[in-house]
């Protein structure tokens, strides 16, 4: 007894247009998107922040009146236990505001 494929039909033809909308859409972001980079100074300076929330105005940097400075940095170091395993968080944050005044 054959088998009635043609009720399969739409389905293929659903699937098949899912696949190919899928992959464009892959190919379209993953070809606009950039690969980014890893310093290996910044990585090295996220290691030795301390942990907790720091904000500081260094005397340094604010020797111009139009010119002013703020520099914040925090971390959070946890390790979280869930259903039986453990996984250390490490989260750290570096920023920096600036604002100076121009001249127009």
């Amino acid at each position: 007894m054959p088998l009635p494929l043609a009720p399969l039909i739409p389905l293929a033809v659903r699937l098949g247009l899912v696949a190919t909308t899928t992959f464009a859409l892959t190919r379209l972001v993953q070809s606009r998107v950039h690969p980014g980079r890893t310093d290996q100074r910044a990585e090295d300076a996220l290691d030795e922040l301390g942990e907790g929330l720091t904000l500081h105005r260094p005397a340094d940097r604010s020797a111009d009146p139009g010119d002013s400075q703020t520099n914040a940095t925090a971390r959070v170091r946890r390790v979280i236990r869930f259903r039986g395993r453990a996984y250390e968080l490490d989260a750290g944050l570096m920023a920096r505001f600036r604002l100076r005044a121009t001249g127009e």
